[in-house]
């Protein structure tokens, strides 16, 4: 997969981010102030507006990154880090599967040490760690990175819905307690559709892979 390709992957998923604002807002209005999809839309605008389809895979990620963490919001420096991260775990501008394990890999490191989150606790991790875990075992195949990012779709998105039988323990939803259970976490459900958004574009932009969804 070429830099430019990943360009316009990055493209259509600030595209994805802005379309699902709505839906984002009210999975955070049951947990938190429903403002997540407006916060999401606003950075990854941004985002969208300083990608530089001449620059390299790590300069993109990286670029992008910094962009998140400037515009700032609860989620901003979580997603900021997490590109930061892949960034640094991209050697070439040729992407292949084991980078793409490689940025997830690096990307829920950032996210534990940034936020202290664990499995199960209720937050965005509960989809980036089975979508990193999912990866690795792909790549572990020598597959693709189009099949590697479909493989952290699909288990992103498991671990995002499944988080409506959590109880969350970290955030400003864990004063809900007990009472958050049976709704989703919008910081999950924004990582699946990210990575869902990277597998289906991956596949229109630098292969073929079987189909994901792209919903929140």
């Amino acid at each position: 997969m070429s830099k430019q390709a990943f360009a316009a992957i990055l493209a259509d998923v600030c595209d994805a981010v802005i379309a699902h604002r709505d839906e984002l807002s009210r999975l955070d209005a049951a947990l938190g102030d429903g403002d997540h999809g407006t916060s999401m839309a606003k950075a990854f605008g941004h985002v969208k507006a300083q990608l530089d389809p001449a620059a390299g895979l790590s300069d993109l990620l990286r670029d992008s990154g910094m962009t998140l963490l400037s515009v700032g919001g609860a989620m901003g420096p979580l997603f900021g880090s997490a590109f930061l991260a892949a960034a640094d775990a991209v050697k070439t501008d040729t992407l292949d599967g084991a980078t793409v394990a490689a940025m997830l890999e690096a990307a829920d490191a950032a996210i534990v040490d940034l936020g202290h989150a664990t499995l199960g606790d209720k937050t965005m991790l509960d989809a980036l760690r089975p979508a990193a875990q999912a990866a690795r075992a792909a790549a572990g195949r020598d597959e693709s990175a189009c099949a590697v990012f479909e493989a952290a779709a699909r288990a992103a998105r498991t671990g995002a819905e499944a988080t409506a039988t959590l109880v969350a323990r970290i955030g400003r939803a864990s004063r809900l307690g007990p009472r958050s259970v049976g709704y989703r976490d919008p910081g999950a459900m924004s990582t699946a559709l990210i990575l869902e958004t990277f597998s289906t574009s991956a596949r229109r932009h630098g292969g073929k892979a079987a189909g994901t969804t792209d919903q929140p």
